[in-house]
């Protein structure tokens, strides 16, 4: 069903985040959480994965080894060669 919605802009950046680490539209980024929203007997299950940077960004949980900064300049200096 298309509809019009008003949501809050953090609920809208939260589903964009949601859609494009999954690979889905943001119309079926928001049924899922929905319907894991109903599943769950916390909303707080589904956002506690989540953070917010300084600047407001939505972060997702550190998962495997961190990239430094050094790291990139030495592997770009490694393609230069």
């Amino acid at each position: 069903m298309r509809t019009n919605v008003n949501i809050a802009d953090d609920a809208r950046e939260f589903a964009e985040v949601y859609a494009n680490a999954n690979g889905i539209s943001l119309g079926d980024a928001i049924t899922q959480l929905i319907r894991k929203s109903r599943q769950s007997a916390s909303h707080e299950k589904i956002g506690s994965g989540f953070a917010r940077s300084e600047a407001g960004f939505p972060m997702f949980p550190r998962a495997g080894r961190s990239i430094t900064t050094e790291m990139v300049l030495e592997a770009q200096a490694n393609d230069l060669d």
